[in-house]
């Protein structure tokens, strides 16, 4: 029986600290094999790998595909490249396994792995256990797979070129936190026809700015100084592994990434009148009563990349978003999660516009929102302290749950879930007033109270 630690197994990719307790070559080899094995179970004989740039993230890669070879799985090894382009590999290569070495946003000294068992899928809940299971109980297929290298890049590239045609140049400041966008989406854009400004696009697995998280509060500041300062058109920023964005317009304001999905679900919904859109329990109201005016169906969903991808495949979504900066473009296009390709798709609705980015998003409905705030729950408590408050919000005010609980109140409501990547709880808060989000706050913060096991700490507030 293999010892690992069960809270890395998470909701939808496995992910830990690189030490000798969690990830480490020993124990991400043991991953390989259960994968190699879970394909295998499901009569799927290949999966495309690859891995982000971290420092020790070539060795677990190569400990992950001794893995899986040895279960009898052959592997199409990609090499280092962005999420989104392990997902276009999958793809490109008809290769229905699909494994990525990253720790997406997480700060140096985190991995793990995303796992995909058919196109635009990834794994989820159950089968998240039976990898945990299999790796628990040494319960390994036995066999030699072959080893295959190949490039995506240029493929990847290629691929976006020819469904990305601009009206008229875009100046694009772009921010990549030193993360692995910055060996790709640089240049894509450039190809498309836009003038790119790079901002901690050279590679530095020590993150030395800040995480290489594109939502977060220090990426918008950054970007919103250099678009005013450049006169640029927009401000995009782009996770560790390339599969979210997070953006501002011209003027350098801020733009929640649920209100950009307002404006590609219109997009989406003038091709396909009527269509679905489906969006995380994040999202503000106005994404909603957004939909509902132009003639769509809303669809509030889980919060988590493969929540999100599942639904809107299920449901036949014309398109669907997180509030988190995960894009999933379903015309024309694959389904899956892709910040760069969603990045091209909003630049290339912009070229179309006669007014800036700042006058069409004004048109759009808006309520006051904080950001995604984390605070600090151990993971072993996260999901029992969750529970918990959700049976007491339950009992005083109307919810919606899905993954998390989202409090009703009169002018607006609250959020509270377990991170699936952190030990932590994430909150949002939305009201008509700055006065209703801080009555909210407080609410929260009274029940948080009775909980121990909760930090009093509230990070990005």
């Amino acid at each position: 029986m293999t010892k690992i630690h069960k809270h890395m197994f998470r909701q939808y990719d496995i992910r830990g600290h690189v030490n000798k307790d969690e990830i480490n070559e020993d124990t991400i080899g043991f991953i390989g094999r259960a994968f190699g094995t879970f394909l295998l179970r499901r009569n799927i004989p290949q999966t495309v790998v690859g891995h982000d740039f971290r420092e020790y993230s070539p060795k677990l890669h190569k400990a992950f595909i001794l893995g899986v070879l040895s279960t009898g799985c052959n592997v199409i090894d990609v090499g280092m490249c962005l999420t989104p382009m392990l997902y276009y590999a999958q793809y490109h290569f008809k290769s229905k396994g699909g494994a990525m070495i990253t720790a997406s946003h997480n700060p140096n000294g985190w991995s793990g792995v995303k796992l995909g068992c058919g196109y635009s899928y990834t794994l989820i809940g159950d089968e998240i256990k039976e990898m945990y299971d299999l790796v628990e109980t040494d319960d390994f297929f036995r066999g030699k797979g072959n080893y295959e290298k190949r490039e995506i890049k240029q493929a990847y590239k290629d691929m976006i070129k020819n469904k990305i045609k601009l009206k008229k140049p875009m100046k694009v400041v772009l921010e990549c936190g030193n993360g692995t966008a910055g060996a790709f989406a640089p240049d894509i854009l450039r190809e498309i026809g836009c003038e790119v400004v790079e901002l901690f696009c050279n590679l530095d697995a020590r993150f030395p700015h800040h995480d290489p998280n594109p939502e977060s509060k220090i990426v918008k500041e950054i970007l919103t100084q250099n678009v005013k300062m450049l006169g640029a058109d927009i401000g995009v920023g782009l996770d560790g592994d390339g599969d979210r964005l997070g953006v501002v317009d011209e003027q350098g304001n801020n733009i929640w990434s649920d209100r950009i999905c307002i404006l590609l679900a219109r997009q989406a919904l003038q091709k396909h009148p009527g269509g679905k859109i489906v969006f995380d329990i994040k999202c503000t109201k106005a994404l909603e009563e957004d939909i509902k005016v132009h003639g769509g169906i809303p669809i509030m969903w889980k919060t988590g990349h493969s929540h999100i991808k599942k639904k809107a495949h299920e449901e036949k979504a014309v398109f669907a978003g997180e509030r988190s900066g995960h894009f999933f473009v379903m015309d024309d296009y694959y389904g899956y999660d892709d910040g760069v390709f969603g990045a091209a798709k909003l630049i290339a609705y912009l070229s179309e516009q006669e007014e800036p980015f700042s006058k069409i998003i004004a048109k759009t409905p808006c309520y006051e929102i904080t950001p995604t705030i984390d605070v600090p729950c151990a993971d072993e408590h996260k999901y029992n302290v969750s529970e918990k408050l959700a049976e007491i919000f339950r009992k005083k005010y109307p919810v919606i749950e899905h993954s998390g609980t989202r409090v009703i109140f009169e002018n607006g409501w609250g959020l509270v879930r377990p991170s699936s990547n952190t030990p932590n709880l994430v909150l949002v808060f939305e009201g008509q007033t700055q006065e209703n989000i801080a009555q909210y706050k407080k609410i929260f913060r009274e029940e948080f109270a009775k909980f121990p096991e909760i930090s009093s700490e509230w990070i990005n507030e």
